[in-house]
């Protein structure tokens, strides 16, 4: 009979990689803030990108990068599963695709941890139909996922929980003194299809004919780089447009913006919505995903439906020409955020969810 684990558990949490990401921003809160009595960390990261790396080393975690290149190989996997055969960690937390795929395999093959895996997005290509069965717990951080998992992929509900994603209400906060004195809207996120960057800037373009002065900064990075750049270098407004690859810490930019704008057309429960809101700024974004359990249309920022630059940029230009409507949405957003999604009790709230599959994986042995 194996002898039950105790406390500080040792957790290994990996990512595929430490680019500028919404699911890395979460997995460095974790880092920085899970209760280190209850939890001994470790990071394990697949491949290259080090965008975030300050970031998670500041939390004192061990950083282990299992390979430097580009691209997650045979050599890279080979060396998980070795690390996991050697260590057995208490709790393998599996984040983004390839780790849920392959860490959740080699864990059932090569160890006895409890497994926790993210779901923060409509990640079809992670085979879910199959591979939950190896899954302690799934986390979602959004209810819409959870119904998502559990109808498509039929997830047993009792493996589900949700912890939506937190933020710090202290580090980010307003500031008016850096608002910039120009219609600014700000764009943070990955430049890939599930963002659909390519619509904000027909949306922009329109925009401009309703309010002229306006300016739109885009921080992000992703496959659809040149064909952003393309788009914009024959938008008409490309003098109007600041692109930018990526930033450790976005508070700058969402203090200068007067609102902040996401067109997906596939979400999880972003980030992004709610660090901005902390700071204090009204969000125009698509009712996809968690988007609509964050904003509640008129009250803390507006919904539209996604593909649709028209609806996109009238809803801009509503709240850029309403000062009184923009303050109000602003006070809201920075209130329910503290509310509902401060870092504490989120963290808290994740550390709950891994501490019941602990005592429920040990109480079946």
């Amino acid at each position: 009979m194996e002898t039950k684990v105790s406390p500080p558990y040792r957790t290994v949490i990996t990512l595929q990689d430490l680019e500028f990401g919404g699911t890395q921003r979460y997995a460095v809160h974790l880092l920085n803030n899970l209760n280190k009595d209850l939890f001994k960390l470790e990071l394990w990261v697949l491949r290259g990108g080090a965008d975030m790396l300050p970031m998670a080393q500041s939390s004192g975690v061990p950083v282990t990068y299992l390979s430097r290149g580009r691209w997650v190989t045979p050599r890279s996997l080979w060396r998980f599963f070795r690390k996991l055969k050697d260590q057995k960690p208490d709790v393998l937390y599996t984040m983004t695709a390839v780790p849920n795929i392959w860490g959740r395999i080699f864990a059932a093959v090569a160890t006895n941890s409890t497994v926790i895996s993210s779901w923060r997005g409509k990640q079809e290509q992670q085979f879910e139909s199959f591979l939950w069965r190896f899954s302690d717990r799934l986390i979602c951080n959004a209810n819409a996922l959870k119904a998502h998992v559990i109808k498509r992929h039929g997830v047993d509900p009792k493996r589900v929980a949700v912890a939506p994603n937190g933020v710090d209400i202290n580090f980010f906060s307003p500031d008016r003194s850096r608002l910039d004195p120009h219609p600014t809207v700000v764009y943070i996120g990955r430049l890939v299809k599930e963002k659909d960057p390519l619509t904000l800037i027909e949306a922009f373009s329109l925009l401009r004919e309703l309010v002229p002065d306006t300016r739109l900064i885009m921080i992000g990075q992703g496959y659809l780089r040149a064909k952003v750049q393309r788009k914009i270098a024959t938008s008409g407004v490309k003098d109007h447009i600041q692109l930018i690859s990526g930033a450790n810490d976005v508070r700058p930019f969402l203090r200068q913006g007067w609102l902040l704008v996401l067109p997906s057309i596939s979400e999880g429960f972003p980030q992004v919505i709610i660090e901005a809101m902390a700071c204090g700024l009204p969000v125009v974004a698509t009712a996809v995903g968690g988007a609509p359990e964050i904003i509640e249309h008129g009250v803390n920022g507006l919904l539209v439906q996604p593909r649709s630059p028209e609806l996109l940029a009238q809803s801009m230009a509503s709240l850029l020409s309403d000062l009184e409507m923009r303050n109000s949405m602003g006070r809201m957003a920075r209130e329910i955020v503290t509310q509902r999604f401060s870092l504490q009790n989120v963290v808290k709230m994740t550390e709950q969810i891994i501490l019941g599959a602990i005592a429920e994986k040990q109480a079946a042995k």
